[in-house]
């Protein structure tokens, strides 16, 4: 059941002077069951890649693939509602989508919608609202009372409590903490390795793809220019700068201590094994 792309273009106010082609003849196929990274330049057709997922946007040309559904340019979707529960998406600060008067009756709105009875909808929120850290004494809260981290929780588990296969996430964190940063990348990574959630992010941040992805694509121009793996990628540092990408920290001392004259092994690629491997070499470098 593959998430492709082919030959997918996207144009906005198509025969008026203000037409602008975001996508151009996309071939991509996303692997299931992974955290995928889409990275680039703002413009580069990132978030408007990701809204063809559940048909938020409809290609101009070509052909969009999600599982068992086809969405072909010129044609109307079928089983928009079926689509929209498999494919969840999470638009950047997502908090600003919170309306209910209570965090349990936000949570639940999406599966009543659905089909799920009060009950039911109302179990499939409590789950989703533990499941992102959320205690249980909070849900009769409104929303509003919440901290930005905590109300952009509520936001996932609204998407959560509806159980989709895919959950495509554009700037998850922006805003953030430190902290609470790390947190949400991590009930992330935890989703997709409990629940086998393929995940899609798309991001600014090569800190966060370097420690949590598995995949990366770079979008430039409308286009993906690169799909590989992340270790891969992150490999060849000269690459990111030729794309205008900083590297994440790690690699960026890899380049400093190698131009000093270290021995640092490729496969070392974290800071504790950076400053193993230099330990035994300081006293010969001064």
């Amino acid at each position: 059941m593959p998430i492709a792309f082919e030959h997918v273009g996207h144009i906005y106010s198509d025969g008026t002077p203000f037409r602008y082609v975001a996508l151009n003849d996309v071939n991509l196929e996303f692997t299931e069951g992974k955290i995928t990274a889409i990275i680039g330049r703002t413009g580069s057709g990132k978030s408007t890649l990701v809204q063809h997922l559940n048909a938020l946007l409809l290609p101009s040309s070509g052909t969009v693939y999600v599982m068992d559904r086809k969405i072909e340019a010129g044609s109307q979707p079928k089983g928009l509602k079926s689509l929209r529960k498999d494919v969840g998406l999470v638009f950047q600060f997502p908090e600003y989508q919170l309306f209910e008067e209570t965090i349990l009756k936000d949570v639940a709105f999406g599966p009543k919608n659905f089909g799920a009875s009060e009950e039911e909808a109302n179990q499939k929120a409590m789950e989703a609202l533990k499941l992102v850290g959320i205690p249980a004494e909070y849900a009769e809260r409104s929303p509003l009372e919440l901290s930005g981290g905590q109300k952009r929780r509520v936001a996932i588990a609204g998407i959560l409590a509806m159980d989709p296969a895919v959950l495509v996430l554009d700037e998850p964190t922006a805003g953030l903490d430190p902290q609470g940063t790390r947190d949400m990348m991590n009930l992330f990574k935890n989703l997709n390795q409990k629940m086998n959630k393929t995940i899609l992010i798309v991001t600014h941040d090569m800190e966060q793809v370097y420690a949590h992805c598995d995949e990366v694509v770079v979008m430039a121009d409308g286009t993906p220019k690169i799909h590989e793996g992340v270790q891969e990628f992150f490999a060849k540092p000269e690459q990111c700068f030729d794309l205008n990408i900083l590297p994440p920290a790690v690699i960026r001392m890899k380049i400093r201590l190698k131009a000093a004259g270290f021995e640092v092994p490729d496969e070392v690629n974290d800071i504790s094994g950076l400053a193993k491997c230099i330990a035994g070499q300081v006293k010969r470098h001064g």
